[in-house]
Order: C-alpha cells, then sequence, then structure tokens
C-alpha cells in the first residue's frame, strides 16, 4: 500500500505533516516544539525548526489554541505608545513574553478609564491567557470582565495591596515625596507643583509631594494642574503662567520630564537662571533629561524592568504557579542634578 502523502493546505499553506516528514517526526512532536513543551529533546526541536524554518511554516495558532484550550496570547493595556515610560515598559514584557512563545495582544487607553474598559472587552474576544494593566485604578466594569474568565492578571506600574491582587511597580507618592525633601534639603521656601494630563500615578506623586512639604513644616505649594496631555511644548507654556501667578517661586516639581524640559528650555530663552532663580524638576529620567543644559534633576524609575518582572509573575499565574510576591516593589532612584 502506498504510503500517505502529507496534507497541503488548499490555499497553499505549508501544514504540520510536511514539516514532520521533512524532520522526520511526529505530528505530534511538531505540535509540541511550537507549544514550547519540554518534552522534546534540543536535537529533535532543533530538527523541526529548522525543518519549519526551510518551508516557511507558520503554525496555526487558532488551531493549537483549540487542542491546548491555551491561546499564548497575553492582553497588554497602556496608556499610550508615544509615551516612552510605556514604550521602555513593552519592551521588557517583550522580552520575556516573546522567550516563553506568548504573543502580546495591545492596545492603548489614552488615560481614559471608560476607553480601557471598551478595549478590554475587545482583546478578551481574541481569549487571552492572561493580562497585563497599567495602574490599580479601574472602573467596576473593567474589574468585572477580568472576574468572568477569572484570567491571571497582573498591575503594573503601581502596587496594588488589594488581597490576592498582583502587582509590580513603585510608589509613586513617595517618588514625589522624595522630591519635595530634596527641595527642602536644598533650602528652597517658596515651592510648587506642576501637573497635566492627571492620571492617578501623577495624582499619587502630587499627593505624596505635599505631604513631604507639610511634614517638613512648609506652606502647601503652589499648585498648577490642567488635564492636557503633556508635552514640551505645554512645559514651557505651563511655565509662562507660573511666573505670571507665582512670580515669588523658587523651585517647581513637573510631574514628569517632558513638562520639565519645556520649562528648561523656556527659562533659557527667558534668561532665567537655573537653578540660581529657579530650580526645576521632573520625574521619570528619559534618556535626554541627563543632557539637557543644565542636567535635569528628576526620579528615575525602572520602567524596562518593571515589563520584565511583570510579565515573568504573568508567566508564573498562568502556568499555575504561584510567584515568589503577590507585590513586587522596584523602587525608585533620585537623581539630584544641577537643575535643583
Amino acid at each position: 500500500m502506498a504510503a500517505r502523502k502529507p496534507r497541503t493546505s488548499v490555499r497553499g499553506r505549508v501544514t504540520i505533516e510536511e514539516v514532520a516528514a521533512a524532520a522526520g517526526a511526529s505530528t505530534i512532536s511538531v505540535s509540541r516544539a511550537f507549544r514550547g513543551s519540554a518534552r522534546l529533546s534540543p536535537d529533535l526541536r532543533a530538527r523541526i525548526e529548522n525543518a519549519a524554518a526551510a518551508l516557511g511554516y507558520v503554525p496555526d495558532r487558532a488551531a493549537s489554541a483549540l487542542a491546548s484550550a491555551r491561546s499564548m496570547n497575553v492582553a497588554v493595556l497602556v496608556p499610550s505608545i508615544t509615551n516612552m515610560v510605556f514604550v521602555d515598559m513593552l519592551a521588557g514584557i517583550d522580552a520575556v513574553l516573546s522567550q516563553a512563545r506568548y504573543q502580546i495582544i495591545m492596545a492603548t487607553t489614552n488615560y481614559c478609564p471608560a476607553e480601557e474598559q471598551r478595549q478590554l472587552h475587545g482583546l478578551l474576544a481574541f481569549r487571552p491567557d492572561g493580562v497585563l494593566l497599567t495602574g490599580i485604578d479601574h472602573l467596576p466594569g473593567t474589574l468585572n470582565l477580568l472576574k468572568a474568565p477569572a484570567l491571571p492578571v497582573v498591575h503594573m506600574m503601581e502596587l496594588n495591596h488589594q488581597v490576592g491582587s498582583y502587582s509590580v511597580g513603585f510608589s509613586q507618592d513617595e517618588g514625589g515625596a522624595a522630591i519635595a525633601r530634596h527641595f527642602v534639603g536644598r533650602g528652597y521656601g517658596r515651592i510648587g507643583f506642576v501637573a497635566a494630563q492627571l492620571d492617578p500615578r501623577t495624582l499619587a506623586r502630587g499627593a505624596g509631594f505635599r505631604r513631604a512639604l507639610k511634614e517638613a513644616g512648609l506652606d502647601a505649594p503652589y499648585e498648577l494642574m490642567v488635564p492636557d496631555r503633556s508635552s514640551i511644548a505645554l512645559g514651557a507654556t505651563l511655565l509662562d503662567r507660573v511666573l505670571t501667578e507665582c512670580p515669588d517661586i523658587e523651585a517647581v516639581f513637573f510631574c514628569n520630564d517632558d513638562l520639565a524640559h519645556g520649562a528648561l528650555f523656556r527659562c533659557q530663552r527667558l534668561g532665567i537662571a537655573v537653578p540660581q532663580r529657579l530650580a526645576i524638576a521632573g520625574f521619570n529620567d528619559l534618556p535626554a533629561s541627563s543632557w539637557t543644559v543644565p542636567a535635569l534633576s528628576t526620579v528615575a524609575t525602572p520602567r524596562h524592568e518593571i515589563g520584565r518582572k511583570s510579565a515573568a509573575m504573568l508567566l508564573d499565574l498562568m502556568c499555575g504557579r504561584t510567584p515568589e510576591a503577590a507585590r513586587l516593589d522596584l523602587g525608585f532612584t533620585l537623581h539630584a542634578r544641577e537643575s535643583s
């Protein structure tokens, strides 16, 4: 009886049977190789991967999901993909999940809780094996969506103290307090806080900043808070308002480095000496912050590592393992540079 020929898709796609024949392996072994199974020898795995590469084989994720009840997808929701903070975090996530053969399906929320809920609803249609969410403040509807399928979820950038939740990040409140203590230590008395894009993390930094000033016995800071999207241009514009509304201001904490960069550039244009006339600090330590003139004082946040650790924690949960800690505080670093 003649041997059966490997099945070829009617659309011309290479099939798993063709890969198996080329590798001298069973179709079960090929399937296991592309599911990342540890039950294959390194030699057999290499033969299968080489055969698949030579044939141009692309695994059918839909079929694999049906067979294994796993989609090999992870849903990731971030506020923005133009903000370097989240670009760095996404790079860390991808570094871990790609090694585990997981595919990221991503959506942006534009800092809007209702948009987050809408986007999550759409991503859940892809039956992800787990979810990575930015922050800990979510609408009840968002939390209900996650409860229904009992999906593993890890919250990023902040620390969630709710029992049964998992999070990787740092204390935004303490980050703001660190800037306040730095200003106090330098002897500044008339201090301000300027913020835009008033998401929960920004508000937490402001709360910590106020608390630390109060603990030091100083008056409440001058505050300028606007809902506009953060940018360098907005930082320059807001500095003009600060100087008009509070001409005796001595030091200003801008809620992020973009705003602080704009303020620095505006000071240069106006001939305002920094820090002799006005001290400036930001938050996040973006790559340009150590190269501004003067170099910007700021809080460095471990964004890439937050992405890596969050993805690793989610992998544990998706594999049925209990993470070593439900909350992983990666801390932050205050860089007191020339601008303050």
